[in-house]
């Protein structure tokens, strides 16, 4: 799901380069729209590749510029761009995102360490990249992906999987309708019961760090000012 509360934030400098660490608080939502990531297309921002997109049977495709499915081509979000748990206390994952002062060329591909300040994961910490823009949300805003939680604007999964189960906004609400989902997005799906306790839009302090290999090796993606971030201390 996607909103538009708007949140207050900062960009501070983090090294003595041009280079902005993007931090803050702000707040979340989730969606899983099945569509081909914004920022899978080329362009978009200084890095080494953009993200991989996926066919309808979650191939990786080398073309960046194969149409979305959800404007009736056949590029897909990968089934890996779902969440994971590193352990109790950390997990990884993408994010749809849209940031105060920033642009679509800051944050795609750039990677974001959000503390839990609110609900059952307070104190947790998600790492994010950032896979796409979202237009219709808020400042400071990550919309994070999490198979059966909505479509939200937009429904690739329609014509992807034949509809995924859930509301359009929100999604599902048990653990165990992930049981009728496809089997690679069944794990990322129960990651929201197990993990992330089902947490509802939960609030986080967040700030930019370099991206962990576990996440750039899933999208292929990693910007070219990646080095001048903060390395991420689990």
């Amino acid at each position: 799901m996607r909103s538009s509360t708007i949140l207050q934030t900062g960009l501070v400098a983090a090294l003595p380069f041009a280079v902005q660490a993007a931090s803050g608080s702000g707040r979340s939502t989730r969606y899983w729209d099945c569509c081909k990531p914004s920022c899978a297309w080329s362009g978009k921002a200084s890095v080494s590749k953009p993200v991989l997109a996926c066919d309808a049977n979650n191939n990786p495709l080398s073309d960046p510029n194969v149409k979305s499915g959800c404007d009736g081509g056949s590029a897909y979000t990968c089934a890996n761009n779902s969440p994971w748990a590193v352990n109790d206390q950390l997990a990884y994952g993408f994010a749809a995102t849209k940031l105060s002062g920033g642009t679509e060329s800051s944050w795609c591909c750039a990677c974001y360490a959000l503390t839990f300040t609110s609900g059952p994961v307070t104190g947790k910490t998600l790492v994010v990249q950032s896979t796409s823009t979202g237009g219709d949300l808020g400042s400071n805003h990550f919309d994070l992906n999490m198979p059966g939680g909505g479509v939200g604007l937009f429904d690739g999964c329609k014509r992807e999987f034949g509809g995924l189960p859930g509301a359009q906004y929100g999604g599902i609400s048990s653990r165990s309708e992930c049981d009728s989902f496809p089997a690679a997005l069944k794990p990322g799906c129960q990651w929201r019961f197990d993990w992330f306790k089902n947490a509802d839009n939960p609030e986080f302090t967040f700030k930019q760090v370099q991206c962990p290999s576990e996440l750039t090796s899933r999208t292929g993606c990693k910007r070219n000012d990646d080095s001048q971030f903060p390395a991420f201390s689990r």
